[in-house]
């Protein structure tokens, strides 16, 4: 089968790749420095793709430069056409992880960095000394985004942010249910935790976002029902410590309780109503979607993950 030469109309494919950084940053500036040009040189490679296209394609905002329903159409076929030929065309060195010194920086909500991060220094310990991390913290499910954007992180381990945009791209690592923790020698412990005794109970509430109203109270209000928050904290690992010490009642992810070091001082419940199960992801760029070492950081991400089942 032969193809046939083809006019591209003297269209230069490095304003593609200019498109392209545009999209991942929204930002002109920053879109610039990806690519290694000026910030004049990628305002004047922006015109020349609006009058290519025929369309503004990014307008200005307060969070940045606000993609147009045409730039989004072309979004994913222009990063598929630059991936494709960048494979294609560059050889590109094998990841060594033992023979490296790399930092990697990693953005981590509670929860992962209580039951994930110990095995991954434990692995990196072993396989690849070279190697550090610097962690991040990430409190707001939105946070992920925002220091992937503004490339203070690699990666990002948390609950999945909603957002729905070529430049962010996902995978789902985890997932966890709840459960409902008294002590063990709570004068319930031993009884059938029915509603009416979830109800009468004085509750911890865990509320990392800080907004004071969790998913037990989302399904109680359903029912018209409210219970007694005696304390908010936004530290979910320090619930199973106060339960402990105290006559209080929490509900937290299963691994939470676990992990917890007072596990052996906690009756364990299912909670009685219906609570979704909740997702973690693995959260990166699309700028790191080719780079060898961060395919193995992720790799070895995913894997322990896995291994945790």
């Amino acid at each position: 089968m032969f193809i046939r030469f083809m006019d591209f109309h003297g269209i230069d494919l490095n304003l593609l790749v200019a498109f392209n950084a545009l999209i991942e940053e929204r930002n002109v500036t920053r879109a610039a420095s990806h690519v290694g040009v000026s910030q004049p040189a990628m305002s004047a490679a922006l015109g020349r793709l609006r009058t290519l296209f025929g369309d503004p394609l990014f307008q200005r905002g307060a969070e940045g430069l606000q993609p147009t329903a045409r730039a989004r159409e072309l979004a994913v076929p222009v990063a598929n056409v630059l991936r494709q030929l960048e494979e294609t065309l560059i050889t590109r060195p094998v990841f060594d992880p033992t023979k490296v010194n790399q930092t990697f920086r990693l953005g981590l909500s509670e929860y992962p960095a209580y039951v994930l991060l110990p095995l991954l220094s434990k692995t990196l310990e072993r396989q690849a000394p070279g190697i550090t991390l610097n962690v991040l913290a990430i409190s707001h499910r939105d946070d992920a985004v925002t220091l992937l954007d503004a490339g203070k992180i690699d990666a990002a381990i948390g609950v999945p942010t909603g957002q729905q945009d070529n430049r962010i791209l996902s995978h789902p690592l985890l997932q966890d249910e709840f459960v409902t923790l008294l002590r063990r020698d709570h004068p319930l412990a031993g009884e059938t935790l029915d509603l009416a005794t979830f109800l009468a109970l004085r509750h911890v509430l865990v509320s990392p976002e800080g907004d004071g109203y969790g998913l037990v109270d989302q399904a109680l209000d359903r029912q018209g029902l409210r219970r007694t928050c005696a304390l908010t904290l936004p530290q979910m690992f320090a619930a199973p410590a106060i339960v402990a010490a105290s006559d209080m009642s929490t509900t937290v992810m299963k691994r939470v309780a676990q992990y917890a070091t007072v596990s052996g001082q906690l009756a364990i419940y299912p909670p009685p109503l219906a609570l979704p199960v909740i997702p973690f992801d693995l959260i990166w760029h699309r700028r790191h979607e080719t780079s060898s070492a961060q395919r193995w950081l992720r790799a070895l991400i995913t894997s322990l993950a896995a291994s945790l089942y």
